[in-house]
């Protein structure tokens, strides 16, 4: 602050005086004879003169106050601390004319963030005895609370002697926007038993401290305070008690309080709904969003962030995106926020043709910079398969953070690139940043996908040599079902067993584990085990147990679990569960009962299902059933051969050779080809693929008679060798392909 270096030194005439003063200011002074050239006046003559220095002074201050207030306004700070330096050698030290200055040059500092002047201010506060004027107090409290100065500005409001809450409303306001909730419930505490009644003011403040720290009881006691007061009822007041109790987890209390309103405004809507969504209670906090829009309540940005985002949550991503539309349609800016949303809908759905134009939306709105906005593209792009657009927006950014690189490597494990993915692992690390949970619980699913169970071998020992992973049971889970898939049951279980905690997810993997081993009784004891641990089982569990009662032929169990799921569980049977109880009958021989299920169940049965059941038919030579499931699968025109070469194998094995040649003709027409069949080995260094007949291999001289001598081997152990060119593998890959995306869908 401009020190006081302004001052007029002792024996100045008023003559001299006026020639600091500039024209303007003289045009407000009448001119008077003033004869100080002529010592010889009396003494009478000096009365008149001093009349006119003190008019001369008065108007100076005037002049003065109105060129302060044009520096403050226009925040020519500097020069209204010289200004100021002069009023104050014309006004008195305890003149009211320094209340209304001091005060515009606190609120000034504040503006500005001058912290020393600000403070020197202060100084002089005390040293005129205006520290106990309502209004410097106010501006002081607030002056500290923008520097986060909080100490200070409870010691300026501690000290006033000031009845009014105001200064009060500002420190615990202040408190809470700090994210100091306890001391703005500790500076309420103080300001009632000083005698200081609060108003409407102070109450929304201190009810959102009681929210943070989840106070209830304090929360309870603020709100009989409330009610005993003589404040009048106040819509602020009974929005800040929904929002309070809610956080506090009394939903039931908030939606009374709600529901009693007499009047509401958006905010009452926004923090009803909110209340909800923290909760994680969406169906509520939708039916309450259509009644918000039905009421023709304005719709704010941020609650139509919150909506979509719980439409995105729940699966519902249409909906999410329709939201966001409604919101560009209605003229509003998107903000980062949504275009995550839009990200994250346009990633589950597949639709890389609608993320390109929200991706272009952030290039014009300057949000592709936003980090986060890069990561969700990046994700967006690899999981509509187009990884080359992911890999450049990847490439692009200088600084990669880690959710940077688990964006990169999900979308290559996503598309099952498992060398893409071993190799930004690798790079991942170089650059010196460790994975977390997050990048080896992607990692490992693609291990048990591509039978690199080396891989997850060597992630289960990174995990196990590090402490913080242990409390991550997504992580736990994850390696769980990596053993289970790659047909390792019994480490599976080890994993299992070893865990302090499980979820539903966890007995999941495990049951699908036996389930494909073929172990049903176990599946079937471990789904007991579930129950009686109180964990309620979802869809995918059900489908896991179903499926296991499948592959086991446990029929009766199976047929009763499917009941139960509807009248014990609560679980409406989706198109899934019915697959697996048509597959259940298929196995058994129950070829009707599986016709049945499939014809009266409440979904259009797909491609995998008719194909189970063609399978079916021609293990158990039921041509009538094999034939009228083949026609539904004909009608559909499928695109995947396999479903071809099973219905003409069914043909080959009845003997109904021109239904075969209709089929091949099918199929040539269409233009559809059978993919040659691929195999792994494992061969120590690595995995070598080996494609149907294949000869590109070095070695093929070598590997040929092998495996012939193989093929010897194993019929004199017994094998009979079917000369079909398909098998029940075709049936039983895409049926399992079908459980495992309803498993990857459970989030």
């Amino acid at each position: 602050m401009p020190h006081r270096s302004y001052f007029f030194p002792k024996g100045l005439s008023v003559s001299q005086i006026q020639r600091f003063i500039p024209k303007k200011w003289k045009q407000s002074i009448k001119p008077v004879d003033i004869q100080d050239d002529h010592p010889s006046t009396s003494c009478n003559a000096q009365e008149p003169a001093q009349g006119v220095f003190t008019s001369v002074e008065a108007s100076m201050i005037d002049s003065l106050l109105t060129s302060f207030k044009e520096f403050t306004s226009r925040g020519n700070i500097l020069d209204a601390f010289k200004t100021f330096s002069l009023i104050r050698l014309h006004a008195s030290s305890t003149s009211q004319d320094l209340i209304h200055p001091v005060s515009s040059l606190l609120s000034s500092c504040t503006d500005v963030k001058f912290l020393a002047e600000g403070q020197q201010l202060h100084g002089l506060i005390i040293s005129l005895g205006f520290e106990q004027h309502p209004v410097l107090v106010r501006k002081l409290v607030t002056f500290y609370s923008t520097f986060s100065l909080l100490v200070d500005a409870h010691v300026v409001t501690e000290n006033s002697n000031i009845l009014n809450p105001l200064p009060w409303n500002l420190l615990i306001s202040a408190y809470v926007r700090n994210g100091l909730s306890q001391k703005a419930l500790s500076a309420y505490k103080q300001m009632v038993s000083k005698g200081i009644r609060p108003d409407n003011f102070t109450y929304p403040s201190v009810l959102k401290a009681c929210g943070e720290e989840l106070d209830l009881c304090c929360g309870k006691e603020v709100h009989k305070a409330i009610n005993a007061g003589h404040t009048g009822w106040s819509l602020i007041v009974h929005n800040a008690l929904i929002s309070m109790y809610g956080k506090c987890g009394e939903v039931v209390i908030a939606r009374d309080l709600f529901d009693k309103t007499p009047e509401r405004d958006a905010i009452s809507w926004n923090s009803m709904i909110s209340v909800y969504a923290s909760m994680g209670k969406w169906n509520e906090a939708f039916l309450l969003f259509r009644s918000m829009g039905a009421e023709g309540i304005e719709l704010n940005i941020i609650m139509l962030n919150t909506m979509a985002g719980g439409y995105l949550r729940t699966g519902n991503y249409k909906r999410a995106l329709e939201l966001l539309y409604q919101m560009r349609k209605r003229g509003s800016h998107l903000d980062s926020v949504a275009m995550l949303i839009g990200l994250g809908a346009c990633s589950h759905i597949g639709d890389v043709k609608l993320g390109k134009v929200i991706h272009g939306f952030a290039i014009r709105s300057c949000f592709s910079e936003v980090d986060t906005v890069k990561n969700a593209l990046i994700t967006m792009y690899s999981r509509c398969k187009d990884l080359r657009h992911a890999y450049l927006l990847f490439q692009s950014m200088e600084a990669k953070s880690l959710i940077t690189w688990n964006s990169i490597i999900s979308g290559c494990c996503h598309m099952d690139r498992s060398e893409e993915a071993s190799f930004l692992l690798r790079e991942m690390l170089l650059s010196g940043i460790e994975p977390n949970y997050v990048t080896i619980a992607s990692v490992l699913p693609l291990c048990a996908r591509v039978a690199n169970l080396q891989h997850g071998k060597e992630f289960h020992c990174y995990m196990t040599r590090r402490e913080h992973f242990k409390d991550y049971l997504l992580l736990w889970n994850a390696l769980v079902d990596m053993y289970a898939r790659s047909g390792k049951v019994l480490e599976a279980r080890r994993v299992f067993d070893m865990l302090d905690e499980k979820d539903k997810m966890t007995y999941t993997s495990m049951i699908a584990g036996y389930g494909m081993k073929g172990e049903g009784r176990a599946a079937l004891e471990l789904f007991k085990e579930m129950n009686d641990s109180h964990i309620e089982p979802d869809h995918i569990t059900m489908i896991a147990v179903l499926s296991a009662c499948s592959h086991s032929g446990l029929v009766t169990q199976g047929q009763l679990l499917f009941e139960k799921m509807r009248i014990l569980y609560g679980l409406t049977p989706h198109v899934e569960h019915f697959a697996c109880m048509a597959d259940l009958f298929g196995r058994a021989g129950l070829l009707y009962k599986a016709k049945e299920i499939i014809r009266n169940m409440p979904y259009r049965p797909t491609p995998a299902m008719w194909a189970t059941l063609i399978g079916a038919c021609r293990i158990h030579r039921n041509t009538e059933i094999g034939e009228w499931a083949a026609e539904k699968l004909l009608e559909m025109k499928p695109e995947n051969p396999g479903y071809y070469v099973l219905i003409a194998n069914m043909y080959a094995a009845a003997g109904c050779w021109h239904k075969l040649a209709k089929v091949r003709t099918f199929m040539r027409d269409l233009g559809v080809r059978k993919a040659p069949g691929c195999a792994w080995v494992d061969v120590g260094s690595g995995f070598s693929p080996f494609l149907v007949d294949d000869t590109s291999n070095a070695r093929t001289d070598e590997i040929h008679p092998l495996l012939e001598g193989l093929t010897l081997v194993m019929k004199e152990a017994g094998y009979i060798s079917s000369e079909e060119f398909g098998s029940d593998d075709e049936t039983s890959g895409e049926f399992s392909e079908e459980m495992e995306l309803a498993s990857n869908n459970r989030c």
